[in-house]
């Protein structure tokens, strides 16, 4: 309990902190366009369940979507091209290929093949979390010393043994911090997929607040998809000090 709260005084800190430069620019630039953070939180509260909390969900619940299948399709096939070689040797070309290509570059594609609808939002996060979650994974496992496997394979251990027990915990820490890193870039890229075609979506909401140069609106979703972000980085940072704790 202690380390939590020590964790959630961290939090409140940095908050702190973001919330006074606000106000500092507020104050300096004295226009519309920048409100202070005490009247943004106090729309914040007067809207938040009868506008903004159903476009939160919407676009958390198209993250969580993404990275959930990111990490079914990621994981297994960064192991195997780890530890198999002729699985490295087969994908790794199609994966340097495909992996600098701008994701976003692909969104007029995907929404001609799909659609406007979710499976296209979702698709976009998964292309983007997938591909640094193959590498990071492959890399983690590529870095185990075979010297490891030995006494594994003297003892009789399979090779689904040895994935459990040695391949998945070895390239988890690597695999948290490519999910860390892409969860950034995902939530950018969401907040662009959501002006087109849909009627929720922090994106959608941040937008039209925007269009109707209602800036209070406006800054109140954008501090609902930080507070979004604070959220997803948090829970991996959970996840990583419950399952890395090596």
């Amino acid at each position: 309990m202690r380390e939590i709260g020590t964790r959630l005084w961290y939090y409140f800190y940095g908050i702190l902190i973001v919330l006074m430069i606000w106000q500092a620019v507020a104050i300096v630039v004295n226009l519309p366009i920048i409100p202070t953070p005490l009247l943004v939180l106090d729309n914040l509260l007067n809207i938040f369940a009868s506008k903004i909390a159903i476009h939160g969900l919407y676009s958390l619940w198209r993250i969580v979507a993404g990275v959930f299948f990111a990490i079914i399709v990621g994981i297994p096939l960064g192991l195997c091209m780890g530890y198999f070689k002729s699985w490295d040797k087969a994908l790794s070309p199609v994966i340097y290929l495909t992996y600098p290509i701008p994701k976003i570059a692909l969104l007029p594609v995907i929404m001609l093949l799909l659609g406007l609808g979710e499976l296209s939002k979702i698709l976009m996060i998964f292309l983007i979390i997938v591909f640094q979650v193959i590498v990071a994974v492959r890399d983690g496992v590529k870095g185990i010393p075979k010297e490891t496997y030995y006494p594994l394979y003297s003892l009789g251990a399979g090779v689904f043994d040895i994935f459990r027990d040695v391949l998945v915990p070895a390239s988890l820490p690597k695999f948290l911090t490519s999910l860390r890193v892409a969860m950034a870039t995902a939530i950018s890229v969401l907040f662009f997929t959501e002006t087109f075609g849909t009627q929720y979506g922090m994106g959608y909401f941040i937008m039209d607040a925007w269009m109707r140069v209602n800036y209070l609106e406006m800054y109140s979703g954008i501090v609902i998809l930080s507070y979004i972000g604070l959220i997803l980085f948090g829970t991996i940072d959970y996840i990583e000090r419950k399952v890395c704790c090596w």
